[in-house]
């Protein structure tokens, strides 16, 4: 199943739209769903923990540092809009790249 529905190319870079679960059993990008890219976090949802860990686990699968990607939208919420310096070809590849079949 394709991501391209969860990027949309954007001046600077493309957003991506993640479903996020917090305080999950581990830290893990699960793959497609509803229109967005599921990721869960083991990180409790306070204190802007969660968000920290999403940052991380997508900046280590996209091979970016945490601080290149930002969050445009949703920083309260499970439903969140990332800012990604890629372009959405480069983000698949690369997440394709990360995630074992």
């Amino acid at each position: 199943m394709s991501r391209q529905s969860c990027l949309t190319p954007v001046p600077g870079g493309t957003r991506l739209r993640l479903r996020v679960k917090a305080g999950a059993r581990g830290s893990a990008i699960v793959g497609p769903h509803g229109g967005a890219l599921k990721v869960t976090v083991a990180a409790a949802p306070e204190r802007g923990k969660a968000n920290r860990a999403v940052l991380e686990l997508l900046a280590a699968a996209l091979d970016l540092a945490p601080s290149a990607l930002a969050i445009v939208s949703g920083a309260t919420s499970p439903d969140k809009v990332i800012l990604v310096p890629l372009s959405a070809a480069e983000i698949e590849a690369r997440l394709r790249g990360a995630r074992p079949r």
